[in-house]
């Protein structure tokens, strides 16, 4: 009987174990389609190229280069996307080099290379009136690019452009604020090596999420044993703080944050400050929101009932809204409500990143608006078929993988822990100020300069002006730079010719004093 037993349970483990080998294989054969293969050597993609840049004819090469980046245990895991411009006929040891990308977290750097960085850019209604339509769209040659100046790297972070995992590599060894950041940093480390630029003056612009990057890839960049200090960086559209761009209830900071913004939006779309500059306008409203706003933003229900109809009689006047709404909103305007409001009487809706645009709402009694961004929407179209086409034609590119201009998979599964797992953390806003802060502190020649757009309703001109007030920032190495445009404020040609001048002027004056 014992031995009989003693079979059976022999012959019950082998099956067990059978079945526990073959589903082991389907496991490993899944995780194994799972994975990107590791190509044998980096893909690289080398045109050349000449253009005439701020009047200067400039010789230059394009190189579209795929780099591999490691993990702690030297292996490959990821490939990460760039495109460099560099200037021929000239010593590269100390030529300035600035290294670009855009935000999201999700997006790819096709916006600053075909919106107003790269030698080649996509032209969209300045005036913000009508949409992009269809192809064929606008592509036309950027005499005001810095490759005079400057070197150009354009980067496309990990989920976005060709960038993505390989091996062993996992999304979320990228898809975070820390992460993002230490990627950027071994980038760069692995371009300045390859092109023997470690000597090179060294600028950072990025824009939106891009900024906040920016400001921990400085913080970053200072350590592991290779320190990179750099010379400037352009903050296009700050979001270093998110405490003042994140028009949630019950976040009083964003509705004293945003107010200029509304009044000035407001103004634009006849519905405040007639007759008036809109300098003048944003200073009053600037000063409102500080002496009588804040205070009564913050003393809530001990206010009386006459305190607070005369601050809904004050925002009225600013942003052009119904008295009576204002005050059923408790004098708390959110800025989705305020999109969906200022123009209710002719059934649009304004645009998020640009104030400027208005879109003809197909539900007109919800509370936001419902088709989405119109300033968005009505120019994303061209520069997707335009920076297809630029990448097939003039850079010889030609992959079978899509470009990702954007990767709505990435902020959903954005890690925004700034601490190491394990360690005691409060949630709270996302801030990398303090890291630039700190880092201006360390490296007394950096530099920065903030490009503001008057009718930015994401990340408010306002918004920057407090951020740089506080955190200890050296004021005297902050620039603040102002355009009646909106996130993308180089959308607007006449935006586009100042904010290119206003960055040249400030790199010249950077190398001029380094």
């Amino acid at each position: 009987m014992e031995q009989n037993f003693t079979k059976n349970q022999m012959q019950n483990m082998k099956s067990k174990f059978i079945f526990l080998f073959c589903l082991i294989g389907i496991i490993y054969q899944s995780q194994a389609q799972d994975t990107v293969e590791i190509p044998d050597s980096p893909r690289t993609f080398v045109t050349q190229h000449s253009g005439t840049f701020h009047g200067q004819k400039v010789n230059y090469k394009a190189i579209v280069k795929e780099t591999f980046l490691k993990n702690s245990k030297g292996e490959k895991s990821a490939s990460m996307w760039s495109t460099s411009y560099l200037r021929d006929g000239v010593d590269p040891k100390y030529r300035p080099v600035t290294f670009i990308f855009n935000g999201g977290p999700g997006s790819a750097s096709i916006w600053l290379h075909m919106g107003f960085f790269g030698p080649k850019v996509v032209k969209v209604d300045s005036k913000a009136e009508s949409d992009d339509g269809a192809a064929p769209y606008q592509l036309v040659d950027n005499t005001e690019a810095l490759l005079d100046i400057s070197d150009l790297v354009f980067i496309d972070p990990i989920g976005t452009g060709f960038s993505k995992v390989i091996g062993n590599g996992k999304n979320e060894d990228y898809w975070g604020l820390n992460e993002d950041a230490e990627s950027i940093a071994q980038f760069i480390r692995i371009w300045l090596r390859e092109n023997k630029r470690w000597q090179s003056p060294k600028f950072l612009a990025g824009e939106s999420f891009g900024t906040t990057r920016a400001a921990k890839l400085a913080e970053v960049l200072e350590g592991d044993g290779q320190s990179v200090s750099l010379n400037g960086i352009i903050l296009i559209s700050q979001a270093l703080d998110y405490q003042g761009s994140s028009s949630w209830q019950d976040n009083l900071i964003s509705n004293f944050t945003y107010l200029p913004s509304m009044a000035v939006t407001a103004r634009y779309h006849g519905k405040a400050g007639e007759g008036k500059s809109i300098e003048d306008f944003a200073q009053e409203a600037r000063d409102f929101a500080y002496n009588e706003y804040l205070p009564s933003i913050f003393k809530g229900e001990l206010q009386t009932e006459s305190e607070k109809d005369a601050i809904a009689e004050k925002l009225a006047y600013f942003t052009g809204l119904d008295k009576t709404y204002i005050l059923q909103s408790d004098n708390s305007i959110l800025m989705h409500r305020f999109k969906k409001e200022l123009l209710k009487d002719e059934g649009k809706a304004i645009g998020t990143l640009d104030g400027r645009f208005a879109a003809v709402e197909t539900d007109q009694v919800a509370e936001g608006p419902v088709l989405g961004d119109p300033s968005d929407y009505m120019t994303e179209g061209a520069y997707t078929a335009s920076f297809n086409q630029y990448l097939l034609d003039d850079l010889s590119v030609d992959l079978e993988d899509p470009y990702l201009s954007s990767n709505g998979q990435i902020g959903s599964a954005w890690r925004w822990r700034p601490v190491p797992d394990g360690r005691y953390w409060e949630p709270t806003y996302v801030s990398t100020a303090r890291s630039l802060s700190e880092v201006m502190h360390r490296n007394t020649s950096l530099k920065v300069m903030v490009a503001n757009g008057y009718y930015d309703l994401i990340t408010p001109f306002f918004d920057a002006e407090y951020t740089f007030a506080r955190h200890d920032f050296p004021q005297e190495r902050i620039e603040m730079k102002y355009y009646e445009a909106g996130h993308m404020m180089y959308n607007r040609q006449e935006d586009f010719d100042a904010l290119s001048q206003d960055i040249r002027s400030f790199l010249e004056d950077v190398l001029k004093k380094d």
